[in-house]
């Protein structure tokens, strides 16, 4: 440990035996080494229970107050636990070393999620702790067969990760599958749940995601509850989900507490501004390009007059467009809250107007791009935007070099890409390739709660019964 400020070492006589309390500060609660170790182990003995009864044994069993204590037999476990926030009790001429549990670093309480919003549901979001996030998943699901099993990843690290499922209702080989993936990992250093992510996901280079992660506890565990597997990392709020299928993120878990018609209606918008903010741009590119024949008349006859002074390719303008656009999303993320959003709207608006009057742009392909850029603001998962966002590009090259046969030739690269897609040994594209009927209630439509029978087969075919049928299904 070399001459680290934060380790504290307190040297003790503890019936005529000499002895050390070790802890680093900051890591433990100081109440507790005080209250529960340090006068413990003050406690006098009669000179009659000194000889009959072992030191060792009586400090590990009785005289410390705690409500959990290891043995240490290995130097490696010792800073391990150390660093852990472990308080540790050294005797002399002993072989072991008793680890007790006084862990009580300060840590952010649960706050209301920042990345997603909900209007009716649950406001609560993880935390950086782990044991936090565990607790939270506890109070959602109240039942024995849930399982928290922990591992350390990181050699330098050691960082705390948990594997959160339902016994009896995931896939056994889906289990054992995650536990692999991260048993082989072997890095120095676990900082936040993409580096597991990226470690463990399916298809490295896709530009569709193979898994979920969010930061609101219902979300997880209504994932939980159908059969997936959380992975919570220590330190960091965003916790993952797999599999994970492609239907997954354009869901969010406020659909389940809004009326069945109206988490519908959301879901279809939802759907049709996926198409919006992926080919909006290179579907007017393609027109306005080579099918001016396909524009009515009265449109074409604006379009021109508007394209009569702009001096670029409609290409460039939509690059142009795109980049301004990202990079104004890009700057208001990064700047404080306050003040992200007023400079993504106004400097979309004062930039959009300048580069009209400017002639470096045509009105109608701020229009465009304007549309495109709030339709991919509707998506729950933003990983999701993210991919629609960056397909865009490769979309409008297309549409520029072969027009409306560029388009399909993307779109059929797409299709067969993501048909291709695994999660964990699950079909990506499931329940539509392949086709399921019965998992059709709760994908574009979803149907009342007790018309949920069963869970989805595409996630898992244990313990399918959800919902027992009632006279309202009728």
């Amino acid at each position: 440990m070399g001459d680290s400020s934060d380790l504290v070492i307190r040297r003790l006589e503890i019936q005529q035996t000499s002895s050390a309390v070790i802890f680093m500060d900051g890591l433990v609660d100081k109440n507790s080494v005080q209250d529960f170790i340090l006068e413990a182990l003050m406690l006098e003995m009669t000179p009659e229970e000194e000889a009959s009864v072992d030191l060792y044994l009586s400090i590990k069993e009785r005289a410390l107050p705690i409500g959990e204590t290891e043995e240490i037999e290995s130097y490696n476990d010792l800073f391990e636990k150390l660093l852990s926030g472990e308080t540790i009790l050294l005797l002399e001429k002993q072989t072991k070393a008793i680890a007790a549990s006084t862990k009580g670093w300060r840590d952010r309480g649960v706050q209301e999620s920042t990345s997603e919003s909900v209007i009716r549901g649950p406001k609560e979001a993880f935390t950086e702790t782990l044991r936090t996030n565990t607790s939270l998943i506890r109070r959602k699901i109240k039942d024995s067969s849930l399982r928290i099993e922990a591992k350390k990843i990181g050699e330098k690290t050691q960082t705390d990760v948990a594997i959160v499922y339902l016994e009896g209702t995931a896939e056994d080989d889906v289990v054992e599958e995650v536990n692999r993936r991260l048993d082989q990992i072997d890095i120095d250093g676990i900082l936040e749940s993409g580096y597991l992510e990226e470690f463990i996901q399916d298809a490295q280079y896709s530009p569709f995601p193979t898994v979920y992660n969010s930061e609101k506890p219902d979300a997880i565990a209504g994932g939980i509850l159908e059969g997936r597997i959380a992975i919570i990392t220590d330190g960091t709020p965003n916790v993952l989900l797999v599999p994970a299928l492609f239907v997954n993120f354009m869901q969010s878990s406020e659909d389940y507490y809004q009326r069945a018609d109206i988490s519908t209606f959301i879901r279809l918008l939802r759907l049709f501004c996926f198409y919006v903010a992926l080919f909006m741009p290179s579907i007017y590119i393609a027109f306005t390009t080579f099918h001016q024949e396909m524009i009515p008349a009265p449109l074409l006859i604006s379009l021109a007059a508007q394209r009569e002074g702009v001096p670029f390719p409609a290409l460039v303008e939509a690059l142009m467009m795109e980049l301004t656009f990202e990079v104004l999303r890009e700057a208001g993320v990064r700047l404080p809250k306050p003040v992200g959003s007023a400079v993504a709207i106004v400097g979309a608006l004062v930039l959009g107007q300048s580069a009209v009057q400017a002639g470096l742009v045509s009105p109608a392909m701020v229009i465009v791009v304007s549309i495109t850029a709030i339709c991919s603001f509707v998506f729950p998962a933003y990983n999701l935007a993210i991919s629609v966002r960056i397909l865009r590009f490769p979309l409008m090259i297309l549409a520029a070099t072969f027009g409306l046969f560029g388009i399909i030739l993307g779109m059929i690269a797409m299709v067969l890409h993501v048909c291709s897609l695994k999660s964990f040994g699950k079909s990506y594209m499931s329940p539509f390739a392949p086709l399921m009927p019965k998992d059709q209630k709760d994908v574009l439509v979803r149907f009342p709660h007790w018309g949920l029978l069963s869970r989805p087969s595409s996630l898992t075919k244990k313990d399918q019964k959800r919902v027992k049928p009632t006279s309202k299904e009728s």
